[in-house]
């Protein structure tokens, strides 16, 4: 006989899923509570790795119905959403998602709707990429500073360099100026490479 299992999953311990539970009820499952899994865990996690999902897929059996609310509650990479729907698919359990109109995704139609979503959640990402990297070179032809700013000045960089050629340790220079002894080497570093580059093209 199959049976009608819930998974509900929240991003952090400060949410609830209950509303997740109430949405289920409302779609007319009624779900027992021992085949409703719940857990707390980020969306970036893959469903292997997480404990509930992991203990979910030891009790389901072909023929079981597996519901969730939206497909977000499975994961957010289209990679592992569809590792997870060809698993459900092989072992013979239905994947039944609220949002998508009670579609069960290991069907025709939702293998289909999987690969849709996947393709557009990579032009998302495409999208974003390019945003990203137009406005770096924006940024670059408008003369700006990319990354952290420097915590020291030109004229203090400067001085350590000349407390490093007298012989001050790096230690000693580090404390003097309240930064890093690793903020000291790249400081030094830089003004070497700097004149090495000088002394090149001269």
């Amino acid at each position: 006989m199959s049976r009608t299992f819930a998974y509900a999953r929240v991003s952090t311990v400060d949410q609830l899923t209950e509303n997740q539970a109430e949405q289920i009820a409302q779609a007319g499952y009624m779900i027992e509570p021992h085949r409703f899994i719940e857990e707390k865990v980020s969306g970036s996690v893959p469903a292997g790795q997480r404990p509930g999902f992991v203990r979910l897929l030891e009790k389901l059996e072909p023929g079981d119905t597996l519901v969730v609310t939206k497909l977000d509650r499975i994961g957010r990479d289209s990679v592992d959403v569809q590792q997870t729907v060809h698993d459900f698919s092989r072992r013979g359990v239905r994947l039944v998602v609220l949002q998508l109109g009670n579609l069960d995704l290991t069907s025709t139609a939702g293998a289909l709707m999987v690969k849709v979503l996947a393709a557009v959640a990579d032009f998302e990402r495409g999208l974003i990429v390019e945003r990203t990297q137009a406005g770096l070179e924006r940024a670059k032809a408008e003369g700006k500073r990319l990354g952290r700013p420097p915590k020291t000045t030109e004229s203090q960089r400067q001085a350590i360099r000349q407390a490093l050629t007298t012989g001050a340790t790096v230690s000693q220079v580090a404390r003097d100026h309240g930064i890093s002894r690793a903020a000291v080497v790249g400081i030094r570093d830089a003004g070497a490479s700097a004149t090495d580059t000088a002394s090149a093209t001269a």
